[in-house]
């Protein structure tokens, strides 16, 4: 089960990123293909080249596995910007949030 979605997801954020699976490898200073074998269940990242991973992408561990979350990096990038705001600016922000989240 996890090595399905660990794939999937890798794929899902990598698209997200717009980056390439040979970019993704090389910036990991890894071979070529070792993205591409990842994403085809060829091959499954070590722990270590899950946290090099991770960091590529700018997540945690726990936000890579939430899979509730279909843009990790975009929401840890969206929480840091907000816990610099103001709380009269943070109450617009939470207004605007539960105005969009209603019409979903």
């Amino acid at each position: 089960m996890y090595e399905e979605f660990t794939q999937n997801r890798i794929a899902q954020l990598r698209i997200q990123k717009n980056v390439s699976a040979r970019e993704m490898s090389l910036a990991l200073g890894q071979n070529n293909s070792y993205i591409n074998q990842i994403e085809n269940q060829k091959a499954l990242p070590s722990l270590t080249g899950l946290f090099y991973i991770c960091e590529y992408f700018g997540i945690t561990p726990q936000q890579f596995f939430d899979d509730s979350n279909p843009c990790p990096a975009q929401l840890a990038q969206l929480v840091a910007d907000i816990k610099r705001l103001d709380p009269d600016s943070l109450g617009h922000i939470a207004a605007i949030v539960k105005a969009l989240a209603e019409k979903q």
